[in-house]
């Protein structure tokens, strides 16, 4: 007597077209918070360029925010000769799964140099 193995392939790929959709959503995800990572980094960098050249705070904070991810907190503080600029975002994951992100840049005042 001879068995069919046809219902076997059925079963392995109702378990691992589930596994598959869910690694790759998690792929996406790590993708999408790099990317939100990188951001936070290079509006800190914009912010602290932009303060370091003495312009406003307001521009300071408009610079990086320009650059950064929706919704971010950007700071800007003066310590002595340094200006530090603090960028936080928040990224969203799937279900509960959330980030929170942050980007830092340090600059020397130009006033001080030179």
């Amino acid at each position: 007597m001879r068995r069919s193995d046809g219902g076997f392939v059925t079963a392995e790929a109702a378990v691992v077209l589930p596994v598959m959709a869910l690694t790759s959503m998690a792929l996406l995800w790590t993708l999408m918070a790099g990317a939100a990572q990188i951001q936070c980094v290079d509006a800190a960098r914009a912010g602290a360029r932009a303060a370091a050249r003495s312009d406003p705070p307001a521009a300071a904070v408009a610079a990086a925010r320009s650059a950064a991810p929706p919704g971010a907190r950007v700071g800007v503080a003066r310590e002595g000769d340094l200006v530090r600029v603090q960028v936080e975002a928040r990224v969203a994951g799937p279900g509960p799964l959330a980030v929170r992100l942050k980007g830092e840049a340090v600059a020397l005042a130009e006033e001080t140099v030179g």
